[in-house]
């Protein structure tokens, strides 16, 4: 067999693999254009009345086709550290079969809504710049969250006649339930050591989380990680990229034991792999280097202050910096990765 069929039995190969079964779900994602709707609740409600299982019911008005449509959905605050600190609690939606049927929503029982955090003057381009972090790991890896720019006209009820109005950025974000049957998978829910996990993908995650400069995740304890079993095999899946040098908002923390005072230096946090795997996503990145940073481009008119899109964009720059130079991309990663 010569070397071209075996490319293309290669090529074939990877496309079996990362084949995704179309759902219903996948309308409301098809369109990446930012969708307008309208939502109207009590932040206080929704902090204090909500928990696991207990939700509160509002009306979601949505422009679909040029019409304003409705529908019903349930409501509760997600989140830890975000639910105790941010002014709009980030949000977990669920939304009932008879409702969705039908409509843009269709086989979406449950997303998650990320809004800003702070009523600052930056909270709703540090929102667009976690966006454009998902939109960059769905360069790097076929196992992502699927997401869906909103601008959101919301109105807060404060008291029984007051209401104050906001204009927000925002996004969706499908259900892990929804990504694991794209990928006729199952959620995995329980601790497994991280060198458990599909080689190739948790070193795209670290590389990715490092060009974040995030160091709030844990795929052994899932904490901002969800893991998926396919094939036998075990895929984490990465979120909530907020806590970043990338996004540096105003309430971000630092885990000072990392040796690290500020969310914008960079700390590698991935295990010690085979070198092969370093050096095949090294190669896959500064491959994409055009088409990811003209993506990220592509955002820098949506910014409400040319400062925030700057900062994230030159971030992006001192990455690759590392990547490029074998001296600085061997202490920086390969050097720094961790045995335990």
């Amino acid at each position: 067999m010569n070397k071209q069929n075996i490319l293309i039995i290669i090529l074939l190969l990877s496309a079996f693999v990362h084949a995704q079964k179309d759902l219903k779900s996948d309308l409301l994602f098809s369109d990446q254009t930012p969708l307008e709707i309208k939502l109207g609740y009590s932040n206080k409600d929704l902090d204090r009345k909500t928990d696991d299982s207990t939700f509160i019911h509002t009306s979601l008005q949505y422009l679909h086709e040029e019409k304003w449509l409705a529908i019903e959905v349930d409501l509760r605050a997600r989140g830890n550290f975000r639910r105790s600190t941010c002014y709009f609690p980030p949000v977990k939606m669920k939304i009932k079969k008879a409702q969705y049927k039908g409509t843009l929503f269709d086989g979406n029982k449950s997303m998650k809504l990320v809004m800003p955090c702070k009523l600052e003057k930056a909270s709703n381009d540090n929102v667009l710049q976690e966006f454009i972090a998902y939109k960059i790991y769905e360069k790097i890896s076929p196992y992502h969250f699927k997401t869906r720019r909103v601008n959101i006209d919301f109105k807060e009820a404060k008291g029984k006649k007051k209401v104050k109005e906001f204009q927000l950025t925002g996004f969706f974000i499908e259900d892990n339930k929804r990504l694991a049957q794209r990928f006729e998978a199952r959620p995995f829910e329980r601790y497994v050591h991280p060198m458990a996990m599909q080689h190739l993908t948790s070193v795209h995650i670290a590389f990715f989380q490092y060009l974040l400069g995030n160091t709030d995740f844990s795929t052994a304890y899932q904490h901002n990680s969800k893991l998926m079993y396919m094939d036998k095999q075990i895929i984490p899946l990465p979120y909530d990229f907020d806590m970043t040098g990338w996004v540096n908002p105003s309430y971000a923390t630092v885990n000072e034991t990392l040796g690290i005072k500020s969310v914008q230096d960079r700390k590698y946090r991935g295990l010690k792999r085979e070198q092969k795997y370093f050096d095949e996503v090294r190669k896959q990145l500064i491959d994409q280097k055009s088409d990811i940073t003209n993506m990220v481009a592509s955002f820098e008119a949506d910014f409400s202050d040319p400062k925030e899109y700057e900062n994230m964009f030159t971030f992006m720059e001192l990455f690759y910096d590392v990547l490029e130079d074998d001296g600085k991309f061997k202490k920086s990663i390969v050097d720094q990765a961790r045995t335990k």
